[in-house]
């Protein structure tokens, strides 16, 4: 019986000495993590405690986040923007004047009546982009800039567009910028002195004929009024009333424009006889004089009746 108990206790002598070494090597394996995280931690270029007010940070982050999230659904920033606005509005920083700058061709009032609808409006509910979409709608407009003057006036900055021509449409009469934008229609006594064009298509092509007659400009001041024939070519009238017929083609009605100038300002071709010069084929130029057919005729008559 006292041998039985003396191998139960060294069963438990050995059994408590590998718990000690199992104990032993899990604080040597913590201390050495331990020691890997503290030496990681050391590398870093911040605290332990700057760390965790970091992380306590982004926790605040994420719960604004959804709090703001569930306030836009219910469209709580709204209601305080609005009011917010409103505010500004009663502390004197209210729509009160509106000033128009770079008006000189077109109608002043139709500027105010797109810009005036925003009188007595807050400042800070003023959407100056929707003002200046509206602004450029308008014919006459090229371009605007729209700003606030606080506390109480909007100022719109106009570029004008620049007519260039007034557009006959059968006898609808109107102005043209450079791009062929219909500005307004005028009168015959506003189109005086304009040069005229006419034509289908010709609205498509002011640019090029401005380029066309910049290249003559001693017969530019001369031209009346310019016909686009065929959507291929031109028909220029003189002032005279005598009209050139051009070729087909940008280069080649050029050469024949300056070729005309030419012989021009050595034969005073405008202010004859010659009611149209034909320079449509390069090697020679067709004139017609009127009545020369009548004339012909009467000679030949005459001739006729002398002979008898």
């Amino acid at each position: 019986m006292a041998q039985t108990l003396r191998r139960t206790g060294q069963r438990n002598v050995r059994r408590q000495a590998r718990g000690a070494q199992a104990a032993q090597k899990a604080r040597a394996a913590k201390a050495q993590t331990g020691g890997l995280l503290d030496a990681a931690a050391r590398l870093l270029p911040f605290t332990e405690e700057q760390l965790h007010r970091f992380f306590l940070g982004l926790i605040f982050l994420a719960v604004a986040a959804i709090a703001w999230l569930v306030a836009s659904l219910a469209g709580i920033p709204q209601m305080v923007g609005q009011q917010a606005a409103v505010a500004v509005g009663d502390a004197g920083y209210e729509v009160r004047r509106v000033e128009v700058r770079g008006v000189n061709r077109m109608n002043e009032v139709a500027v105010y009546e797109r810009v005036l609808g925003v009188r007595d409006r807050s400042m800070p509910l003023v959407s100056l982009s929707e003002l200046r979409a509206s602004l450029l709608q308008l014919p006459w407009v090229a371009d605007a800039r729209v700003s606030r003057q606080l506390p109480d006036t909007i100022v719109v900055d106009i570029v004008e567009r620049t007519p260039r021509a007034v557009l006959d449409d059968d006898g609808a009469l109107a102005l043209v910028d450079g791009g062929g934008h219909v500005l307004e229609r005028v009168s015959a006594g506003e189109a005086r002195g304009r040069l005229h064009i006419a034509g289908e298509g010709v609205r498509d092509e002011v640019e090029a004929l401005d380029e066309l007659l910049g290249a003559a400009p001693a017969l530019q001041p001369r031209v009346v009024r310019a016909e686009w024939v065929g959507n291929r070519r031109w028909d220029l009238t003189f002032s005279t009333g005598q009209v050139l017929a051009l070729p087909q083609g940008v280069e080649r009605a050029r050469a024949a424009l300056l070729g005309f100038a030419r012989l021009d300002g050595v034969n005073r071709l405008l202010g004859g006889t010659v009611a149209r010069f034909d320079m449509r084929n390069p090697d020679r130029m067709y004139l017609r004089v009127p009545d020369r057919a009548k004339d012909a005729a009467l000679a030949k008559a005459a001739l006729a009746k002398a002979g008898n």
